[in-house]
């Protein structure tokens, strides 16, 4: 047991070290940088090919509002990084070393609730989110209707093919409602707007270092706070190949932090 105990102390030291060189970096490159109230960010890993067109289609504002495009760059070998800060006016945080997409997405959470950020929107860097719908998403937030917005393929269309994956949305969002008493349709989408008040409630409960969709929604749901859904159209990854594995693992993980979080939790 001791030698599990050290080992994971170690691991966990060694990700909080490369997030503190990550955020010093970022401190250097942007020095005095304050964000909007509303933040859009893309958490990438390798993503080169898909990361610039997907830029490159963000709004110049939401629903009137300035907001700050942060890029989340999980490490990787490619140009990720490089094509992102190549963009006026996109942050940048990059990691030295793979984390894990969940992580990514904790150290969003923690920068925006920590420099007074009031709404973040969080889409993917691949190409199957459509910028364009970022003001449909966070609109209930603003008009506080809701505190966690999803946007949902189910309500929406599907553009994609793979049949098991669409299942599995179906599957994970009726068990998801049976644990919480909520009434979704897509529980497994990383389009979605998110409070920074109910970020900060629920992100020292956070520990998924991947498939943290499932964790962060049950968490939310079960400590009270309201979602709702917006159709939206989910378009094929627009190159390279998806970072989430094969479909049986791909469920089976998902599997395990779904029921994982809601015995924590309930």
């Amino acid at each position: 047991m001791a030698k599990v105990d050290l080992e994971k102390r170690r691991l966990t030291r060694l990700r909080g070290y490369a997030i503190e060189q990550a955020l010093q970096r970022f401190s250097t490159d942007y020095p005095n940088f304050k964000p909007a109230e509303i933040v859009a960010s893309l958490c990438a890993y390798e993503e080169e090919g898909n990361i610039g067109d997907v830029l490159a289609k963000m709004p110049a504002d939401i629903n009137g509002a300035p907001y700050t495009t942060l890029v989340v760059v999980d490490g990787g070998d490619d140009r990720t990084a490089e094509i992102a800060r190549s963009f006026p006016g996109v942050k940048v945080i990059e990691f030295p070393v793979n984390l894990g997409h969940g992580v990514a997405l904790q150290v969003t959470y923690r920068y925006c609730i920590n420099n007074g950020v009031k709404y973040v929107v969080t889409l993917d860097s691949d190409g199957q989110n459509d910028p364009a719908e970022i003001p449909t998403v966070l609109a209930p937030l603003q008009n506080d209707s809701a505190d966690f917005v999803v946007a949902s393929r189910v309500l929406g269309e599907d553009k994609t093919s793979d049949v098991v994956r669409k299942t599995g949305v179906r599957f994970f969002s009726f068990i998801m409602n049976r644990m919480t008493g909520a009434n979704l349709t897509d529980t497994s989408t990383g389009y979605r707007s998110l409070r920074v008040s109910m970020l900060a409630d629920v992100v020292d409960r956070l520990t998924q270092e991947q498939y943290q969709t499932a964790e962060l929604l049950i968490t939310c749901l079960k400590r009270g706070w309201r979602a709702s859904e917006v159709p939206t159209v989910w378009h094929p990854r627009a190159s390279g190949e998806t970072k989430k594995g094969k479909n049986w693992l791909f469920g089976f993980r998902y599997a395990r932090v779904v029921f994982g979080t809601w015995w924590r939790e309930r």
